[in-house]
């Protein structure tokens, strides 16, 4: 007998597309989330430039950030029932990526800080509308057994986007000398064009049939019940390891302060970036192959090796290189940590349970960020140590539920 996270195939999607590891569906969100980014990443690399022009640059900058990322984690809870219970999902998606869309460039025609901050937050409220139903949507157009493949193409495709991006914006900046709020004005396009594969490219399965009176009965209760046991016990270890994981820009940070001349900056971002992208497809592959749990407790492991070389290195160069290969954990993470709460999260509060993640790494990743920044004030070390620590605590935690769970079965 089927258990509820082996889903048989929605009608409509052919057996071959089933089969694939990266359906149409699939290829299509991810084109869209390229686009996307790149067309974010256009503008967020000149923010700093810009609200510098209005003075107190550091206040409207973590102001922006701490704000947009909050009202993005709220946003992601409310999807989650709104998920589950939506006839389709591909309108809820679609007004998410629209609003983030018409937003972003309005920030071209801002003059005063508090524009760009309620700017931002408009961005992430889209971001946060679209998240939940696009993973659910994702998940539910493959087999469980390419869980991780297809959310890590899904992620190599954003992280691409983020390389391409900050190329568009140098060409127009430095190539065709734009001002740079006309840089900002034209990231609608990638943008538009991002709506117009997700309207025409993305196809929603729909089903032919209307289930029977039991089956709506069996959804509307396992709807209403509380997310299963190990669904939370998850959550909560990749709450301990988001409360150590810091934001990359903190990295940054470190190269500028180890003596990396503020043109290398930029490239080392990018570099980030290619190898995030690089790394996505195999690291689902692997996780598909060898395990989801434990490609996820080497990402970890690898976090935690990674910073505790970085809280020690005084070198640029070796500084740059550990950062690139750095990018690696996200390629075995990414992917990986959405596919383990897709196989334990049942197909009817799949949307909840989205959201419950969102929600959990948008909340704990405020005070992460917080505690990094006043320890990297004291000693920069004890700030990469520290998150290092958490990474291996929740690696532990995760092996121990992971070896209670099949104790169990």
């Amino acid at each position: 007998m089927r258990s509820l996270n082996q889903t048989m195939p929605p009608d409509g999607e052919t057996q071959s597309q089933k089969k694939s590891a990266i359906p149409p569906l699939v290829r299509w969100l991810g084109l869209v989330s390229f686009c996307t980014d790149a067309a974010s990443e256009m503008i967020y690399p000149l923010l700093p430039a810009l609200l510098k022009s209005f003075g107190a640059a550091s206040i409207w900058l973590g102001a922006m950030e701490g704000i947009a990322e909050a009202i993005s984690a709220g946003v992601k809870w409310k999807m989650g029932r709104a998920t589950d219970q939506a006839s389709r999902k591909k309108p809820l998606v679609f007004a998410g990526y629209a609003l983030a869309t018409f937003a972003r460039p309005l920030v071209a025609l801002a003059d005063a800080g508090w524009h760009v901050v309620l700017l931002r937050a408009l961005d992430r409220t889209g971001k946060g509308l679209r998240g939940v139903p696009r993973d659910a949507l994702l998940a539910e157009s493959v087999d469980e057994k390419n869980y991780a493949t297809a959310f890590a193409f899904h992620r190599a495709m954003d992280n691409a986007g983020s390389v391409l991006g900050p190329i568009l914006a140098f060409v127009l900046l430095r190539g065709l000398e734009l001002p740079v709020r006309t840089v900002i004005a034209l990231a609608v396009f990638p943008g538009i064009v991002s709506l117009l594969v997700l309207a025409f490219g993305v196809k929603e399965p729909t089903k032919s049939e209307t289930p029977p009176k039991e089956e709506k009965k069996e959804e509307q209760s396992a709807s209403a019940a509380p997310l299963p046991d190990p669904v939370r016990r998850y959550l909560i270890v990749v709450g301990v390891f988001t409360l150590g994981s810091s934001a990359d820009s903190f990295l940054l940070l470190r190269a500028v302060d180890l003596g990396m001349p503020d043109a290398w900056v930029p490239l080392l971002w990018l570099a980030l970036s290619a190898s995030k992208a690089l790394s996505n497809v195999p690291g689902g592959r692997i996780a598909d192959r060898f395990g989801r749990t434990r490609t996820l407790v080497a990402a970890w492991i690898l976090y935690a090796a990674m910073y505790g070389a970085l809280g020690f290195v005084t070198s640029p160069l070796v500084f740059a290189i550990l950062v690139v290969l750095y990018g690696a954990y996200y390629g075995l993470s990414e992917g990986t940590e959405r596919a383990i709460l897709a196989e334990r999260a049942p197909k009817q509060i799949r949307g909840r349970a989205f959201a419950a993640l969102h929600a959990v790494t948008g909340i704990a990743v405020l005070p992460a960020n917080l505690l990094f920044g006043a320890l990297y004030r004291v000693k920069p070390v004890l700030a990469f140590g520290t998150s290092a620590t958490c990474a291996v605590v929740a690696a532990l935690l995760a092996m121990s539920f992971a070896r209670a769970n099949s104790t169990r079965s």
